[in-house]
């Protein structure tokens, strides 16, 4: 069924998923008064108006990494596309920044053309191996630890990033494919100074995972068995070696022969060796997902599809928007933020997974009317948040049977980028090898993600399904979830997104009302305190101002709040404003924001 916005249209079939009823189109076609007349746009995109004005704020790129963030100038200089600027930045960060992403993991790109108007979802999610099983975390009837599951050969999936590079090239990009790969062939080459967080990670990973004892994490993070240390020069001649055989061959020379099989070795290995083989990586194939928006009062929240979990952030703002419509001071807008987040994470927990898996009923949760009817469900502060039922909403099947209790955690080793260019296309694009170095284990040149255990590891004992359980060749749900704001006139606002595990949305949305609704400014919404409501806790972040007042108000209000003394966002966000381009940083990584040197 096609979907009219509010400035954005799109085509959601989703296999019959999606967008079953009529009264949301009909409800938005009278809000934003769109014509259902207009041809429907190509199924992988959403197509917005083209703005009439030309581009002539210049472009911009912010990353977690000064190297990633020079890598997409240098691409930008050249002419190149926002996607040719994110590939680049993106390889460099897998070598900078190892402990977050890296081609041993997989990513969401999110595009936008401004000629055209066109939304584009590149998903290049980890894939579970064949021969995974819905209890392969299970021993005797107990669930494995985090630690032991996360550094096992289990945790191992089939990695997407590479594949995510290609799909997006193809449709966007502008410069050579070797092109885009030359700032970290040449720094893995010539060497870089080891960043100061990357060498803080190093001798806490050692006392609690392989890193330090896997023989080639070893020799390259732990040389003579000492762990690196900030401004060490470090070459990774290996990685430069893939990414030319990557650059010059294409991404066969990923997913098959010599790579393929040493990723499928490492896998495999003891102890706790997964099923992982050169066969599942050979059979890898990107994703072209819709993308989905939905209001935020005169505005447009257009994100990611599930597995991700954009959709959090079309909830997280809606809800936010009656529950704040009485407020009177900021501190009540930070309930409100807080119960929207208490809400929406209670059913994005219940219903999110692959949606080539499982039925989502995804229409029903970011429709407006029952967003309208799920903030009448506004939980106390001391209660605990359950999932919401969208199908008694619409008098249809109970919506909310479908499923047991969510059992799936989320570590935090992600990035994220935001790229505008010199003609106004723009990326919001988020990486992943999940847990911070991935599995710790390591295959020509670069780290394997540990992406198996976003899935739910425990299996209910009541025989319960599970919408995130393991199963071969299914995605796991992400809470990564790239997002892009447009206004009424079909012109870009803002680029956002973050790492954080299963905090992304909490993150993310805070940029959406920081900027939107509190009226600050790009960095100064970075900056403000991160806040997390995700079930029973409200963790606060305590160690940037005003986080204390935060806490201590939300705790006389009687909810239960955690203090934390930092957070690991890594919001890197674009603002579009009439004057220019404001651009955003997350302090708390090591990440910048720089322009073009002809902007």
């Amino acid at each position: 069924m096609r979907y009219i916005g509010p400035l954005l249209k799109f085509e959601i079939d989703y296999q019959g998923l999606y967008m079953k009823r009529t009264h949301l189109l009909i409800a938005v076609l009278f809000v934003f008064g769109c014509s259902p007349a207009e041809p429907p746009a190509p199924e992988s995109t959403t197509a917005a108006p083209t703005a009439e004005l030309g581009w002539d704020k210049g472009g911009m790129a912010t990353a977690a990494n000064p190297h990633a963030v020079a890598a997409a100038i240098e691409m930008l200089e050249k002419g190149g596309h926002a996607v040719d600027a994110a590939i680049a930045a993106h390889a460099v960060l897998g070598l900078v920044e190892p402990q977050s992403s890296g081609i041993g993991g997989g990513g969401f790109m999110l595009v936008y053309e401004r000629q055209g108007g066109e939304l584009t979802f590149h998903e290049g999610r980890e894939v579970a191996p064949a021969g995974a099983t819905i209890d392969m975390f299970m021993r005797d009837g107990v669930v494995m630890e985090f630690m032991e599951a996360w550094q096992s050969g289990k945790a191992v999936g089939v990695p997407g990033a590479v594949a995510l590079y290609k799909s997006a090239h193809e449709q966007h990009g502008k410069l050579p494919w070797k092109d885009v790969f030359e700032p970290a062939i040449r720094l893995a080459t010539e060497g870089f100074e080891v960043s100061p967080r990357l060498a803080d990670y190093l001798p806490r990973m050692a006392q609690f995972s392989q890193l330090a004892k896997n023989p080639a994490t070893a020799a390259y993070f732990y040389p003579g068995g000492e762990p690196l240390k900030a401004g060490d020069l470090l070459k990774n001649p290996e990685y430069a070696a893939t990414l030319t055989r990557i650059a010059e061959e294409g991404i066969s020379a990923f997913y098959e022969g010599e790579i393929a099989e040493a990723i499928a070795a490492a896998a495999q290995a003891e102890p706790n060796g997964g099923t992982l083989t050169a066969a599942d990586i050979a059979a890898y194939k990107p994703e072209v997902r819709p993308v989905i928006c939905g209001p935020f009062r005169a505005l447009s929240i257009c994100t990611s599809s599930p597995p991700s979990s954009g959709g959090a952030q079309i909830m997280i703002a809606g809800l936010y928007d009656h529950l704040s419509a009485d407020a009177t001071s900021q501190s009540d807008k930070v309930a409100a933020f807080v119960d929207a987040q208490r809400l929406a994470y209670a059913d994005r927990d219940h219903y999110f997974g692959d949606p080539d898996e499982i039925d989502i009923p995804l229409d029903d949760l970011l429709d407006p009317v029952y967003l309208k009817h799920r903030a009448t469900e506004r939980f106390a502060p001391g209660a605990v948040p359950t999932p919401g039922d969208p199908g008694l909403v619409f008098d249809d099947e109970s919506a909310a049977a479908l499923w047991g209790t969510d059992t799936t955690e989320e570590a935090a080793g992600t990035t994220h980028l935001s790229i505008i260019d010199s003609e106004g296309n723009a990326v919001s694009m988020t990486a992943t090898v999940e847990a911070p170095f991935g599995s710790s284990r390591w295959a020509a040149g670069f780290l394997l993600n540990n992406e198996m255990t976003d899935f739910a590891r425990a299996v209910p004992t009541d025989g319960s399904r599970l919408a995130n359980a393991i199963t071969p060749g299914r995605r796991p749900r992400s809470s990564m979830s790239p997002s892009m704001i447009f206004d009424d006139g079909g012109d870009l606002v803002m680029v956002t997104g973050s790492p954080g595990g299963n905090s992304i949305p909490a993150y993310v949305s805070k940029t959406i009302v920081g900027v939107l609704d509190w009226g600050m400014s790009a960095q100064a919404a970075v900056d403000y305190p991160n806040i997390v409501a995700r079930g029973e806790t409200v963790r606060v972040e305590i160690g940037v101002e005003p986080g204390k007042d935060i806490a201590s108000d939300l705790s006389e209000r009687g909810y239960k709040v955690q203090e934390s003394e930092g957070e690991n966002s890594g919001l890197h966000i674009i603002v579009v404003d009439p004057d220019g381009l404001d651009g955003a940083a997350d302090k708390r990584r090591e990440g910048i924001v720089s322009v073009p040197a002809s902007d």
